[in-house]
């Protein structure tokens, strides 16, 4: 009931948290805090659950929804959700310490919404019946929308607009091929079900599995999101408040990438397959259209914000290279991701906040004010560019290790997105910290709270970089599970399983053995 437990808790912790802002704000930040807290604890308890060599989930509950329509409430856990989970709460806290000054206007309800959004972020990760999973993939949209629209920036109604007619535009593609793969499992077993473990393997043929599998492949892209469905990203960082901001990149982005590897590959294998060459394409298209739009950036937050579009280009590059080292760069791009460039979505609310400008012509030299600042600056801008020693760096060259052995071709291709991240990271530390004075700014220093939320950050992506081997234990039966269901369905369409002379083909090929 764990896992029950743990959405329930944010949805109440969300009321009461609206209820109790009306009296004062102050406890509906600590109702917040509490509530993402407990989570927290919880989830770290099934870290401490002993490995099983075979597959298996670490928990599993299923109780009766709506069962004359196959619809349950079935969550459950293995590494892969735990891995995402301790991202969730503990960015959620984060976002929280960082709203405690920035949000002064309906406390409540902002907090209603950031634990709504936690919510929908949770039962994405554990969801197992794909009606249920729909249901909360909708629940993360409408408090996203709320807290871009009212806490927002100067274009924060058109912003947080285009974020929800491309999020539910995605989502409603989704579900219909969510009701086709219900109807046909259903008229080819009699069984009308929405359970995720009774759909895989549902026979259909090739082109009936591929539009179906498109459906789903809008919601996770749009939300990942890859080029050209990226347009709404830059405009919803830029003009949503600093959790928002946090949340997006971190959090949600995540959720189209566990889509990938939760539902695209052991539900559509051979369709993945086949859409593989144009899935690393757009990988790749990703990776540097993204780091070149960063580069041209001059505000700040735009900057950051394209930086993801590149970043996450690495994510479906490995996802449709099908081999271990790439799913398991994929998983620590996941985290790695999300806390660099969440800390860097933070900085540059500290920099906002107290210039009250993201313009990078307005900045330069301000190491000199804020040493402190310019520290952790400079720590999560060498994350992002991929520096040794950081978890960006495990990620990006497993995903590239992995992806050479698919395709030469592309993995070179992406490698220059490195050196493209070097430049845009270098610019960031030029343009803020570096280089002449634009202006006399009179700015203090990170204060304690700021500096204990950035020392946290640091803590992680130095872990991540130094020690990755219980990320790697925590994913590996999750992704060799997925692995499994891919070969199980698909046969290799470049490469004989007789001639292993071809495997330095520099195109396309994907083992099966």
């Amino acid at each position: 009931m764990i896992l029950l437990y743990l959405i329930v808790i944010l949805l109440v912790g969300a009321f009461l948290a609206w209820i109790a802002g009306k009296r004062n704000p102050l406890w509906s930040r600590v109702i917040s805090l509490a509530a993402l807290s407990i989570d927290l604890v919880l989830t770290m308890s099934f870290s401490f659950q002993p490995l099983a060599p075979e597959y298996k989930w670490l928990a599993d509950i299923k109780l009766d929804w709506i069962s004359e329509f196959g619809i349950s409430l079935h969550l459950a856990l293995d590494g892969l959700s735990l891995l995402l989970l301790l991202l969730t709460f503990f960015l959620g806290i984060l976002a929280v310490i960082i709203s405690w000054k920035e949000i002064n206007s309906k406390v409540g309800f902002f907090h209603f919404n950031l634990l709504l959004i936690m919510a929908g972020i949770v039962g994405v990760f554990l969801s197992l019946d794909l009606f249920l999973f729909y249901f909360f993939w909708e629940l993360m949209l409408v408090p996203m929308y709320f807290l871009i629209g009212i806490w927002g920036h100067e274009n924060k109604t058109a912003a947080s607009y285009k974020f929800f007619l491309y999020t539910q535009a995605g989502g409603l593609l989704m579900f219909i091929s969510i009701l086709a793969l219900y109807f046909i499992h259903g008229r080819s077993t009699g069984l009308y079900t929405f359970d995720y473990l009774q759909l895989l393997g549902t026979e259909m043929s090739s082109s009936t599995g591929m539009f179906i599998m498109l459906g789903f492949l809008a919601a996770f892209l749009v939300k990942l999101p890859v080029v050209p469905l990226h347009n709404w990203l830059p405009d919803a960082h830029t003009e949503a408040p600093t959790a928002g901001s946090l949340i997006l990149a971190a959090l949600l982005l995540k959720t189209g990438a566990y889509g990938l590897l939760r539902f695209i590959i052991p539900l559509f294998p051979s369709a993945a397959v086949i859409f593989a060459p144009i899935g690393m394409l757009l990988g790749i298209i990703g990776i540097l259209y993204g780091a070149k739009l960063a580069f041209a950036q001059v505000d700040l937050k735009r900057l950051v914000a394209y930086t993801s579009v590149s970043h996450m280009g690495f994510v479906i590059l490995g996802v449709f290279s099908f081999n271990e080292l790439a799913y398991q760069g994929v998983v620590m791009q996941m985290l790695a991701h999300g806390i660099s460039t969440g800390a860097l979505f933070i900085m540059v609310g500290q920099l906002s906040g107290r210039l009250h400008t993201r313009d990078l012509r307005k900045m330069g030299g301000l190491w000199e004010q804020a040493p402190v600042m310019g520290t952790m600056g400079l720590i999560f801008s060498m994350a992002s560019l991929g520096l040794p020693g950081l978890g960006n760096f495990i990620a990006e060259l497993l995903i590239l290790i992995g992806a050479f052995k698919s395709s030469i071709l592309m993995s070179c291709l992406a490698s220059l997105g490195l050196i493209a991240a070097t430049i845009y990271s270098l610019r960031i530390l030029q343009k803020v910290f570096y280089g002449n004075k634009n202006k006399n700014w009179d700015m203090n220093d990170l204060t304690i709270r700021e500096r204990i939320v950035s020392a946290s950050l640091v803590i992680v992506i130095v872990v991540l970089g130094l020690f990755p081997q219980p990320v790697f234990n925590a994913a590996k039966p999750a992704i060799l599970k997925t692995l499994e269901a891919q070969k199980e369905k698909t046969i290799p369409f470049t490469e004989s399983s007789k001639d292993k002379s071809s495997t330095n083909n520099i195109f396309f090929f994907h083992r099966s053995n």
